[in-house]
């Protein structure tokens, strides 16, 4: 489907008593054996989707903490009150809930905020795909004017600088100490290990128990429905760009999308295609954060990008398989850090 923005009960009863042992035989019992359907699925799970990967990257440990102190840290925008996590919340899923975020004095940007978990294995960055990758990404919220509001990179530089703690720590970390790029490979550093392997890839990998009877199902709908024609890779998405409206137009908006990049009009309505990893915590959706529930973006993707009306029962039964892309947070990750 190219759903493309998103896109141990406990009682009082007692247990009942075991049978008793036979002749003594206390040898444990193997697990039952996955069953011929299971191992399909899996086998195209590995080939359409694969495991997420253990890294984003090789990242120095100096840079990393140099990178999170900058993304918690207010005082990288105009007034001191927005930082990379003001719309891009870790202890939320990386997004701020919000269909377009507020920045400083209140000005909102004109997309929605995707998620940052996951982000630096994308093929490219912004909906439109206008940066390469998480360093040179972190770079543009803080001199828009509607986000961070910086005027320039040497503003920032000197507004950093004068900070004596941040002046040390670049020194440390960079043969040319602080400089405008470095901060953004500071915070891109810290953005490579914000992954979130889930159920899914400890299904993939052999764990038949990691997901549930229903949770396959819906893997099974999500392949059959032609889900995985855009929403394929580790990612399961992140790795192409669509046209939004393929197959029935889209008019909710008038984005050009990518053709804002490229000034190419073949490039209108053109948008990165999301990963659907964490999909079920990081609404709105779609690059406007226009539709709040996960089952009216599934309804909405398999019409206007696939042709296909889901009966409700379908979206509930993919929107479960979704579920199982949801890993779980690292709290040392989303803890705020002390700042200089």
């Amino acid at each position: 489907m190219h759903i493309l923005f998103l896109l141990a009960c406990s009682t009082d009863t007692p247990a009942p008593h075991p049978e008793p042992d036979h002749a003594g035989d206390h040898t444990e019992k193997p697990a039952p054996a996955a069953d011929a359907g299971d191992d399909k699925l899996r086998s195209i799970a590995s080939s359409v989707l694969g495991k997420l990967p253990a890294n984003a990257g090789e990242v120095d440990p100096k840079l990393v903490t140099l990178g999170k102190q900058l993304y918690f840290d207010t005082r990288l925008s105009k007034d001191d009150t927005i930082s990379c996590n003001s719309c891009h919340q870790l202890a939320k899923y990386g997004v701020d809930g919000e269909p377009t975020s507020p920045g400083v004095g209140g000005g909102r940007g004109g997309r929605n905020s995707p998620t940052v978990y996951n982000a630096a294995l994308h093929m490219a960055q912004f909906w439109d795909g206008r940066e390469p990758d998480v360093e040179h990404q972190a770079l543009g919220p803080i001199l828009n004017p509607i986000e961070m509001a910086m005027p320039d990179g040497d503003t920032v530089v000197a507004k950093v600088g004068a900070i004596e703690g941040y002046k040390t720590a670049f020194a440390d970390a960079f043969p040319d100490g602080l400089t405008y790029k470095n901060i953004g490979l500071a915070i891109g550093a810290f953005e490579r290990t914000l992954l979130t392997p889930a159920p899914f890839d400890a299904w993939v990998a052999g764990d038949d128990a990691a997901l549930t009877a229903d949770q396959k199902a819906g893997f099974d709908l999500f392949v059959s429905t032609g889900c995985t024609s855009c929403h394929s890779g580790p990612l399961v998405g992140g790795g192409q760009y669509q046209k939004l409206g393929l197959v029935h137009p889209w008019t909710d908006d008038d984005d050009k999308g990518r053709e804002d990049v490229t000034k190419n009009e073949s490039d209108r309505q053109m948008f990165k295609v999301p990963s659907l990893r964490n999909i079920d915590k990081t609404g709105p959706y779609f690059h406007s954060g226009k539709v709040a529930s996960l089952d009216e973006a599934i309804t909405k993707m398999a019409h206007h990008q696939l042709g296909k009306e889901l009966k409700p029962e379908e979206v509930a039964s993919i929107k479960t398989f979704l579920g199982s892309l949801t890993g779980p947070l690292d709290p040392e990750k989303v803890a705020p850090p002390t700042l200089p």
